[in-house]
């Protein structure tokens, strides 16, 4: 059994699933998906930060005296089909998906007992968000399903008093915060609890010990739940299951523990927003570097996606996961259930990563660049005269090689016309029998 301490739970393996799945889906959905404006951090940029930008918004589009606790039953999802999110999210090729089940706002996705009044139950779309979608991606999909929880609430006025007492007094957490972390396990049994917001509080304030204790020896998902490092002040990137480190972390080199590069696909907001413009949106390039990049260096990749207060999950993300998707039906193999090989990326040849399937003794050379020259130069694998067969995923034919030297190999692309490539945006070399 584990103890309720970070050396204890921290010796805890990892559940295989997760560093085999590589990919997930994360989703910020929430009032803020109403105004819909400048980013989720609508309601402390707007009312505590009093940024000009939130101010002018509210002036010139909403009555005075209007609340942000006014968007609550604006916040409608008539249009949310968890079926259709589902056969989307299994269209993208991820594994796994996390949800905001309750951002720094306090609403609550479901109808929580300790969030009174301040749930999509009791106000807004009348329905258990939490629930549609779980049995959505249980029915339909093989997708691990994941909730993302808020540890602090901007505003809750236990909060404040706590953090006015500097933490000595543990009101909100008793109260609100715990509760409803045992709340959401017991009913909706996730596989992910992706915690964030510590409010500056440190864990022993949050009692994150504790709950993780009871996570990982009695709950109903103790041997398959994985969490990461957001447990209080200074516990990221230092303890916990995988490493998160920051957002859209991203080293660009081998790191050993576990760890999550979690990024969005609009790069300047988590939630959706109405005045995003096409060059705010990651192209699908961009998508592909990311994720052969991330898996490389013993990553997985969360990639965000913002619906709209009416449930909408808007076109242009359906377009990128759908593009994901079709490049991993063609490349799925470099990237799933894979190792990190001993070079992340190549020495002669930029914009080439390495990944390894034990399984087949396969390395796997994710090139993001077509070279002119059809002819692709690797300096990192030792090919083995005789032996060493080369691959292009997709394309049937076995391709031919010269060795360099003591390490690398030069090996000839076949002339395809576009519409003949296996994807159009990086592709993969299969190398069997290389040192």
């Amino acid at each position: 059994r584990y103890e309720p301490t970070w050396g204890s739970l921290d010796a805890r393996p990892l559940p295989a699933w997760f560093d085999e799945a590589k990919f997930g889906v994360f989703i910020h959905w929430g009032v803020f998906s109403v105004p819909s404006f400048g980013s989720e951090w609508f309601w402390w940029y707007w009312q505590k930060e009093k940024r000009e930008l939130y101010v002018k918004f509210m002036d010139t589009n909403y009555p005075p005296g209007f609340s942000y606790e006014d968007f609550g039953p604006l916040f409608t999802a008539e249009f949310f089909d968890a079926n259709q999110w589902a056969d989307i999210l299994k269209a993208s090729g991820a594994k796994y998906v996390v949800l905001t089940s309750k951002h720094h706002e306090g609403f609550t996705l479901w109808g929580s007992k300790y969030s009174w009044n301040w749930n999509a139950v009791d106000v807004g779309p009348k329905r258990d968000l939490v629930a549609e979608l779980a049995t959505s991606v249980r029915n339909r999909t093989d997708l691990h399903f994941g909730l993302y929880h808020s540890l602090f609430e901007w505003f809750n006025p236990l909060f404040l008093e706590d953090a006015t007492n500097a933490f000595k007094t543990r009101k909100f957490p008793t109260s609100k915060s715990l509760p409803e972390l045992y709340e959401i396990v017991t009913k909706y049994q996730p596989e992910i609890i992706w915690s964030d917001g510590d409010g500056n509080a440190p864990d022993t304030y949050w009692n994150s010990t504790g709950f993780l204790a009871w996570l990982y020896n009695d709950s109903p998902v103790r041997d398959t739940v994985v969490t990461n490092d957001r447990w209080g002040a200074g516990s990221i990137c230092a303890h916990g299951g995988f490493y998160t480190c920051s957002d859209r972390y991203d080293p660009g080199h081998l790191v050993p523990h576990k760890w999550e590069n979690c990024m969005t696909i609009d790069r300047g907001s988590w939630g959706y927003r109405r005045d995003a413009r096409l060059p705010d949106y990651l192209a699908i390039e961009d998508l592909v570097k990311q994720l052969a990049e991330t898996v490389s260096c013993g990553g997985n990749l969360l990639m965000n996606i913002g619906p709209t207060h009416d449930g909408r999950i808007p076109v242009v993300f359906e377009e990128r996961l759908r593009q994901v998707g079709a490049w991993l039906k063609v490349n799925g193999e470099a990237i799933y259930g894979t190792k990190p090989w001993r070079a992340q990326n190549d020495t002669l040849a930029p914009g080439v990563w390495y990944t390894f399937s034990p399984e087949e003794g396969k390395v796997n050379a994710i090139f993001l660049n077509w070279p002119v020259s059809g002819i692709l130069e690797l300096g990192e694998p030792q090919p083995k005269l005789g032996g060493t067969q080369v691959k292009l995923a997709g394309y049937k034919e076995l391709l031919k090689w010269v060795a360099l030297g003591e390490k690398g190999m030069v090996i000839a692309l076949p002339q395809l016309t576009p519409q003949q490539m296996p994807c159009q945006w990086g592709w993969t070399l299969q190398l069997t029998d290389v040192n």
